[in-house]
């Protein structure tokens, strides 16, 4: 067997199969698969919540520590659905009821202990490898919960393993009251605002940003925005001071199972026809007669999404021959605000407050267009989603959005590579616009039927985003 280029540890609160609460799931659980592609070993750890702990009898200990902030902790190893994962079990930290960061009253209060325990075993796993011998040459940390990895293998030793932190969303940014310093093993003589002190507190995000060798985000223009006041949320400065060892890797997509080939009336980008047959499906169960373009919206019903802006544009584009399926769940007012749009607007209007992953799969494989109005969006899969299924996104330009959406201006239409619209400001006149030119494009069968050929052919896989990681790990090791 080949021996692999470079063993990488990924420390993360959750990963796709085990546990998943967001996107941060998805893109710990890929990188495995992805980068065994390149030649690398990659193992990931993560904790060992309640609904996880039937998994520990089919695993075999591989480390442990007797006192790991207030009880013992072992690491548990074994295989998972192909990916290499490392279990953090320690019971007091982890086995209770409820979610991975909150219970039934709100976060927990112990989350900056339960998370820096993770940490702790990640940056000892770098320092002194594994019982079977492993070692790892880099430790990818993962946003806020595995952000004080790099400062404990800064501050206690890396063993010669470099780190790399990845923000995902640079708005949870774990903050702890100074109080915790020494509790949490930090040296009291870092807490100054060059290293561990945020606002007279602690930070593990910040804790990592400081003391990583580098820095990725999963978009490059999230990469810039992270360091403008208006969306580095406090953290702009220690970003920008750090601009050299900055990289953003856009995410891919899981192409076998976000894919219109496998689905119950499959289609692809050479032939379309049973698109048409996915859309009248999917009007039949949201009630729906649209004579134009039918939109589709998958999202959390937030103001970071935009959600506030869509009824402010949605009456036009519904006279304008319109409609719009909705699919998510999120602030009260916004759901209420989506439900008043279905009974306002009858057969043109269809709105599900939940999620269903297999609704989400008709909804792309039916929608004429997907929306993604975001106020910010580190990277977004549902506009990836979209160009899978030959959905036009009509997307804001920020973040990832805006490295992976090629906007349907006449210059891209003439030279074939259009893939979406895009609008800029993210407000109501902006957006309005973008949705009339969607209304003129359907209107134009021959350049619809492009874009949405030229979307379907983009490439939105793990490929191109696992070669970067890989570059720059060998970089790391250099």
């Amino acid at each position: 067997m080949e021996t692999a280029r470079g063993r990488v540890l990924s420390v993360a609160s959750e990963c796709v199969p085990l546990l998943k609460t967001g996107g941060l799931a998805d893109v710990v659980g890929a990188l495995p698969g992805a980068l065994a592609a390149e030649g690398w070993e990659m193992r990931v750890l993560m904790p060992c919540y309640r609904p996880l702990k039937w998994r520990l009898e089919e695993m075999e200990e591989v480390f442990a520590e007797a006192d790991l902030f207030g009880g013992p902790g072992r690491v548990m190893a074994g295989e998972v659905a192909g990916r290499k994962m490392l279990l953090l079990d320690a019971p007091h930290l982890y086995d209770r009821e409820g979610g991975p960061y909150a219970g039934p009253d709100g976060d927990w209060g112990d989350n900056a202990q339960r998370f820096a325990a993770l940490s702790w075993i990640g940056a000892r796993i770098a320092r002194e490898g594994l019982g079977d011998g492993w070692r790892p040459d880099v430790v990818h940390a993962h946003d806020w919960q595995a952000g004080f990895t790099p400062a404990y293998m800064d501050y206690w030793g890396s063993g010669g393993a470099s780190s790399v932190l990845t923000v995902h969303n640079i708005a949870f940014q774990g903050w702890a009251p100074a109080s915790l310093l020494s509790a949490l093993r930090l040296p009291p003589q870092e807490f100054h605002p060059a290293a561990l002190e945020y606002y007279g507190g602690l930070s593990s995000l910040k804790a990592g940003l400081v003391s990583a060798d580098h820095i990725t985000t999963v978009s490059p223009t999230y990469a810039c925005e992270l360091m403008r006041p208006e969306f580095g949320m406090g953290l702009q400065g220690v970003i920008a001071q750090r601009a050299g060892q900055v990289t953003g890797i856009l995410n891919g997509v899981d192409t076998d199972i976000w894919s219109p080939e496998v689905e119950e009336r499959p289609y692809d980008a050479e032939s379309l026809k049973a698109k048409a047959e996915n859309r009248a499906v999917l009007s039949g169960a949201f009630k729906l007669s649209v004579p134009g373009p039918l939109a589709i919206l998958v999202s959390r019903l937030t103001y970071q999404k935009g959600i506030d802006l869509i009824p402010e544009v949605l009456p036009d584009f519904i006279a304008a021959g319109g409609g719009l399926a909705v699919l998510g769940t999120g602030d009260a007012p916004l759901e209420a605000a989506m439900r008043e749009l279905e009974v306002r607007f009858p057969g043109r209007v269809g709105v599900r407050i939940g999620y269903d992953e297999g609704l989400s799969h008709l909804m792309f494989a039916g929608g004429d267009a997907v929306l993604v109005p975001s106020r910010f969006e580190p990277c977004g899969l549902t506009q990836m989603y979209g160009l899978r299924y030959g959905a036009i996104p009509v997307v804001a330009l920020t973040g990832g959005l805006a490295d992976t959406i090629i906007n349907a201006n006449p210059a891209a239409m003439a030279a074939g590579c259009a893939t979406g619209l895009t609008f800029h400001p993210t407000e109501p006149p902006a957006f309005a616009e973008a949705l009339r030119r969607l209304i003129h494009l359907y209107a134009d069968p021959a350049a619809w039927e492009t874009v949405q050929r030229n979307a379907m052919r983009h490439p939105v896989g793990w490929e191109t985003s696992a070669a970067a990681y890989a570059a720059l790990y060998r970089e790391l090791m250099a």
